[in-house]
Parts: structure tokens; C-alpha cells; sequence
């Protein structure tokens, strides 16, 4: 028998069951984040272990590595199914006690998260509520309480998270990484270095622009609130870690979208997604959409098969943010639709974490452009011309302190896991001062950090984010290029442009993981990937 035929046969059977138990995996998982029940996330915590215990075997596990001692003898497609398939063995090669316990503390704090209602004024709310509130309030001391309100869940859940990080580096070291967040990263096909130099240098490049900004931006804001720009706290941006800019005082995005039901939300991204010929009629009829009690309160997609059951969660409200979020999520949802289903199961997948995210922030930075919104929206073209230069203006503002933010969490990531032990409340505060030039609340010693989700449900994750960034303006520049468009990119018009679906479709979702990344984006774009697309339009 030769090295392929046995290949052949493992890829059969492996492929087999990791199809079956991801499938029951992600339906409970669909249903827990849905209903907020108790049943259904124990029942998905056994249906994650399971999956586990799939890539924990380590009779499979030893099989894997004696074929790729043979890599000289296999095909290039079975040599990256056996590639990707040994970086989801190899996190799972811990004794069944272990890999229990991670579930079961993940699973705890995930349902935390999903109950959990801040108390303000003897009163409980949701993060929606509490966020509509904070966007409207003027008052600096209630800012302040709503604020506050919004962080409570971080010393609910912060203590958890600790023994959950000790737990999760405990891990990581059995199987050979010097902790938690170095064994995500090297599983993630990055470099750590590497990773770590892009991160320098972002961090270098916009110390000034964004500097120069905030400083700006810190003088509208004391004007807006009546108070001096010494007085400015984290309270006074809208969004409690300061991840996305406050509202510009000469343009509210939502006033080309307040007129619209929630349901137009959904009528315009579908509007839009036809007419570059990436339909998404199935994924909405699978989805849910609007907001109910239990529910997770975020939003996410899913890919339930990796074979056409693709589906979106969603609250949506008739703003700008969610038609941002809308267009997003949807955009992960066409990529996973789009992969050549003839492809081995497990490269059925985005080719990097990373190159969905582009592909969804690519489509949902367009809600808050002003050509898009005139097609899309009915923006009034008058009006849309009239604030364009605002518009712009908070667009750039959005994308500096986006990549101050995945800074502090790129960071405070590392460190989090260096030594779980720490006093992490002022580690947090020490980088947010730093990288966010942020004021740190005169006395406060509580777990802000913790209440930001992604710790527990996307550990170790956010760099892909930013990495999203890059190449979602590379891919914008190869957008313009494809169309002949003349002038930069958000001045491009998407009506009727079928092409882009396609080129998308064929350069980038039909792939899969066929190419490890760096091969993979330059093959699609033509280039490897770069910061200069992306600091080309923030000048």
C-alpha cells in the first residue's frame, strides 16, 4: 500500500467523523446562544468535548504524524488536509480530565455573559439599553454610572477567567508551548515575531495621526459635555473601551438610517449582496435576527456543515453600527458559502481567521460611506455630499483607534498569560493610558478587562482582527482596480458590479485553505500582505 492510499484512507475516516461531531458541535452551540437555557449550553459543552476528544486521540494522532514523514510521497491538497488537521490535533492532545475541565469552565463563562444584566439604579439592563443610553446621555456623572454599569460583568466573571487562563497555560505547556497565548498563535500559522513586529510597527505609525486626533476629537467632546478637556474620562466615548470613535459633533451616521425599520436593515444588505452577485437569501432564512430575552446580544455567524447551512445572529436596531454589523456578519457568511465544497472537509474553511475578518470588515465599513448609503440607504445625494468630509473624517478616526485597540489587546493578551497572576486592573489601565491615551478613573479597582467577551470566546484573537484591517484595504485597492474606477476607494460604486462576487468567489472564498496564508493573499491580491493600502488611507 502505498503512502497515499493510507493517507487516502485516514483523511476518509478522520474527515467522516469530524464532519459529523462539528455539525452537532455547532447546531448546539446555534441553539444555546439563541435560547440563553441551561440545557442547551451543557448539552453543546458535550457536544464541544466530544469534538475534542476527536483530536485528543492519540492513535490518530501518531498515524497523522508517520504520514507526514512521508510528505515527499503525497499530493500537495493531501499534504495540506494532513497539515491543518495535525494544528487541530495537536492543541488537543491532553488527558480527558483536562479538556473536561476547559469545557466546563469556558462553557460557565460564556453563560455569564449571556445572562447577564447590569443593575443601574435598582434597575436591570441589557448592553443595548445601557449603550443607547450612554449614546444619548450629557450629564457627566450619569455617563459615568451607565459607564460603570456596563463594566459590572468584568468582576462577575474576572476571577473565573484567571483560573480559566492558569488552566488553559497549564495546557498549553503539556504539549510543549511556553504558555497559552504562544501555543494560539503558532496553531494560528503565525509567526510570533513576526506578529510582533507588525504590531510595533502599527503601533509607531499612528503614534502621531492618532495623537493629533485624539487631541481633536478630546475638544469636541468637552465642548459637547460642557466641561474642560482636562475633565475628558473614559465615559465620555461612547463605547466603553473606546474600540470605536464617539459620535462626530458635525455628523450623526444615524440620520440617513433612522427612518428605516429593523427589517429595511436586512433589505438593504441582501439589496446590496445581490448586485455583486453574492446572494444571501439562504443564510438569512437560517438565521435570527431580532432581539429576545436569553438571546446572546452580540452577533456572530456560523457555519453550521461547512456545506451550505450557514447561518447569522443578530439584534438588529435601524442605526448605522448595526447595518455596519449586518453587512459584516453576512459577509462571513458568503465567504463560508463560497468554498469549493469538492475541497477535503477540513479545508473547507477561510484560508486565515484573518481573511474572513477582511471580507467582513471590507463590507461593513461600507455602511458608513457615502456613495454606498446614497445607492443603498436613499441617502439624500444633497446631504450625503454636504457631510461627506465628516464622514470621511470619522471613517479615519474609526480606523486609528481601531488599531490603538487591538493594540491594548494584543498586549495585555501576552502579558495576561506571561503571569495570570498579576495585577491585571492596573496592567489594563497602564496599557489603556498608554496605547489609548485614555485617563485612568481616580480610584478604580475593578475588573474592566474582564468584560470584554473575547476572552473567553475568542482568546488569543484580536491581532487577526487588525490583520483583517490590512487586507481589507488591499482588497478595496484590487476592487477599484477590477472596475477601472478612478479615484480612491470609497468613491466606488458597487451597483451592479457582478464582477467583484465573482473575483471574490475565485480568488478568495473557493480556495478554502488550500494555501497556507502568506501564499494565499498574494496569489489573490498579487501581492504579500502589507500595511501600506491601509496607511495609504488614513493620509
Amino acid at each position: 500500500m502505498t503512502w497515499q492510499t493510507k493517507a487516502d484512507e485516514f483523511l476518509k475516516k478522520y474527515l467522516s467523523d469530524f464532519a459529523e461531531i462539528e455539525k452537532k458541535r455547532n447546531t448546539h452551540e446555534w441553539n444555546a446562544e439563541n435560547s440563553g437555557k441551561t440545557e442547551d449550553f451543557n448539552a453543546f459543552a458535550a457536544a464541544d468535548l466530544e469534538f475534542k476528544q476527536l483530536h485528543c486521540d492519540k492513535n490518530r494522532y501518531d498515524e497523522l504524524q508517520k504520514l507526514l514523514e512521508h510528505k515527499d510521497e503525497l499530493d500537495a491538497l493531501t499534504i495540506r488536509s494532513l497539515t491543518v488537521a495535525d494544528l487541530e490535533f495537536k492543541e488537543n492532545q491532553l488527558p480527558k480530565n483536562l479538556l473536561e475541565k476547559l469545557t466546563t469552565m469556558e462553557t460557565e463563562i460564556k453563560q455569564i455573559f449571556n445572562a447577564f444584566r447590569g443593575t443601574l439604579d435598582k434597575k436591570e439592563y441589557t448592553n443595548n439599553e445601557l449603550l443607547d443610553m450612554l449614546k444619548i446621555e450629557t450629564h457627566s456623572p450619569k455617563r459615568k454610572k451607565i459607564w460603570e454599569t456596563l463594566k459590572q460583568v468584568g468582576d462577575a466573571v474576572a476571577p473565573k477567567l484567571i483560573a480559566l487562563a492558569n488552566v488553559r497555560n497549564e495546557a498549553a505547556e503539556k504539549l510543549g508551548f511556553e504558555n497559552f497565548r504562544d501555543m494560539r498563535i503558532r496553531l494560528q500559522e503565525h509567526n510570533p515575531d513576526e506578529l510582533a513586529t507588525i504590531f510595533t510597527q502599527l503601533e509607531t505609525s499612528t503614534n502621531r495621526p492618532f495623537k493629533q486626533m485624539k487631541a481633536k476629537m478630546d475638544a469636541e467632546l468637552a465642548q459637547r459635555f460642557n466641561i474642560g478637556v482636562e475633565e475628558i474620562k473614559p465615559w465620555h466615548y461612547d463605547n466603553p473601551f473606546f474600540q470605536a470613535a464617539p459620535p462626530s459633533d458635525k455628523i450623526d451616521l444615524d440620520e440617513f438610517y433612522k427612518d428605516k425599520k429593523k427589517e429595511d436593515i436586512i433589505r438593504i444588505a441582501q439589496t446590496f449582496f445581490n448586485d455583486i452577485g453574492l446572494p444571501t437569501e439562504m443564510i438569512v432564512a437560517r438565521s435570527d435576527i431580532y432581539d429576545r430575552e436569553g438571546k446572546n446580544q452580540h452577533a456572530f455567524c456560523t457555519d453550521i456543515d461547512r456545506n451550505g447551512d450557514t447561518r447569522v445572529l443578530l439584534n438588529l436596531k435601524p442605526t448605522a453600527e448595526w447595518m455596519d454589523t449586518t453587512l459584516h456578519e453576512l459577509g462571513h457568511g458568503v465567504y463560508c458559502v463560497g468554498y469549493d465544497f469538492n475541497l477535503p472537509f477540513n479545508l473547507r474553511d477561510a484560508a486565515h481567521t484573518f481573511t474572513t475578518e477582511a471580507i467582513a470588515m471590507l463590507f461593513g465599513a461600507l455602511a458608513k460611506t457615502p456613495a454606498w448609503m446614497v445607492t443603498y440607504a436613499g441617502a439624500d445625494p444633497g446631504r450625503a455630499a454636504e457631510v461627506e468630509t465628516a464622514i470621511l473624517e470619522q471613517r479615519r478616526r474609526e480606523q486609528l483607534i481601531f488599531a490603538r485597540w487591538t493594540a491594548v489587546m494584543f498586549h495585555f493578551e501576552n502579558a495576561f498569560y506571561e503571569n495570570p497572576g498579576q495585577d491585571l486592573n492596573a496592567l489594563w489601565w497602564d496599557m489603556v493610558e498608554r496605547l489609548q491615551l485614555l485617563k485612568r478613573p481616580e480610584g478604580r479597582d475593578s475588573a474592566d478587562w474582564a468584560a470584554k467577551p473575547h476572552f473567553t470566546i475568542a482568546p488569543v484573537y484580536y491581532h487577526n482582527y487588525m490583520l483583517g484591517e490590512l487586507l481589507a484595504a488591499q482588497l478595496r485597492a484590487s476592487l477599484v482596480k477590477l472596475a477601472g474606477h478612478h479615484g480612491p476607494a470609497h468613491t466606488l460604486n458597487y451597483r451592479d458590479h457582478p464582477e467583484f462576487g465573482k473575483f471574490l468567489k475565485e480568488k478568495i472564498f473557493k480556495p478554502g485553505m488550500t494555501y497556507p496564508w502568506p501564499g494565499f493573499v498574494e496569489h489573490a491580491t498579487g501581492k504579500p500582505l502589507t500595511a501600506d493600502y491601509f496607511a495609504k488611507e488614513l493620509k
